[in-house]
């Protein structure tokens, strides 16, 4: 595909000093040239515009120090009543394939409500890569809605086992899950899963359960039939959604994303205590044959595989802490509100 000529905008906000102006600026270039997957030679040039009262340092030098050797122009805005101070602007004229994420940070936010009213993370990976941890602990610290997509994806898996049906004939699997209603609720800070009125929170944890939600995951009916809840419950609060496909098909526009992974044995250690401490009967080859199973299905499926998005940063977890990989999301998204 021919690269296109397109236009994309970005503001932030900052105090007149020359360290906030700094990691204002940088905060910004870095985020544009990051979402929309650009390098210098991508670029055409850069415009930077900022209100009357940016004075301690020039916007348009903090672009020459960090290095990007691209063409650049420069204005102060007109002062107009009643505008946002403080507000430094940036266009990027630049060759992409990509979709145009205009970026904006900080109190700038305000400029586009439509685009940054809420927000939402999306966090992908491998099983047992350790997202829900991270995404409840993430929920907690920022005081958002984490709204689990494997566990609906669970719900669904155990009701087609119930229904005895082959996971394998979708006309079957979606005559089964045709009436299936599934309700998230919260009671007393814990999520419940509510599969037609029943609450099967723990049911849906198995193995065998599991290997039956990667499997009917891959069925168009099954992610339609949540697709929609999922995009409804985002559009009107601040969410965290672990999954898949969440970056990449779910919520494409979400405003934070993030790739989670580990390598398979360490996935398999960390399941295998899991399930041990549950006093279940496993044993650790079991369990990373699963894993390596349900690797091979959910990069392998046709419809919406696991794979990075290109704007999602890429966390390895092998030696890192779900509370230390919490930690890194909380401040990226704190950084840029």
């Amino acid at each position: 595909m021919d690269k296109k000529l397109v236009s994309i905008r970005g503001a932030v906000t900052a105090d007149n000093t020359v360290n906030d102006i700094t990691g204002a600026v940088r905060l910004l270039v870095r985020t544009l040239y990051f979402k929309n997957a650009l390098r210098n030679d991508d670029v055409v040039n850069i415009t930077v515009s900022a209100t009357d009262d940016i004075t301690a340092f020039h916007p348009a030098r903090v672009i020459r120090e960090c290095g990007f050797a691209v063409p650049l122009f420069s204005c102060v805005e007109p002062n107009i009543d009643g505008g946002l101070k403080g507000c430094i602007r940036i266009m990027i004229t630049a060759y992409s394939d990509n979709p145009v994420r205009n970026i904006y940070l900080r109190g700038a936010r305000a400029l586009r409500p439509d685009i940054s009213g809420t927000y939402a993370i999306a966090l992908d990976g491998p099983s047992g890569a350790g997202k829900s941890t991270v995404a409840k602990i993430v929920a907690k610290k920022l005081g958002i809605t984490y709204l689990d997509t494997g566990a609906l994806y669970r719900a669904l898996g155990l009701k087609t086992l119930s229904c005895g049906v082959s996971i394998k004939d979708a006309a079957k699997v979606e005559e089964c899950l045709s009436s299936a209603e599934v309700i998230i609720e919260y009671r007393d800070g814990a999520q419940h899963v509510i599969l037609d009125g029943e609450d099967v929170s723990g049911r849906i944890r198995t193995p065998e359960v599991s290997m039956a939600a990667s499997a009917v995951s891959a069925i168009p009916y099954v992610r339609q039939k949540l697709l929609s809840l999922q995009r409804e419950i985002s559009k009107t609060s601040n969410v965290i959604l672990d999954g898949r496909d969440i970056g990449t098909v779910v919520l494409p526009d979400a405003e934070f994303k993030y790739f989670l992974t580990a390598s398979p044995e360490v996935r398999a250690k960390r399941r295998y205590d899991e399930l041990a401490a549950k006093g279940e009967s496993v044993t650790f080859d079991s369990v990373l044959a699963d894993v390596n199973e349900r690797d091979k299905n959910d990069s392998t499926r046709a419809v919406a595989p696991l794979k990075q998005a290109v704007d999602a940063v890429s966390i390895v977890s092998d030696d890192i802490s779900a509370e230390a990989v919490a930690d890194r999301i909380v401040r990226d998204v704190t950084e840029c509100l």
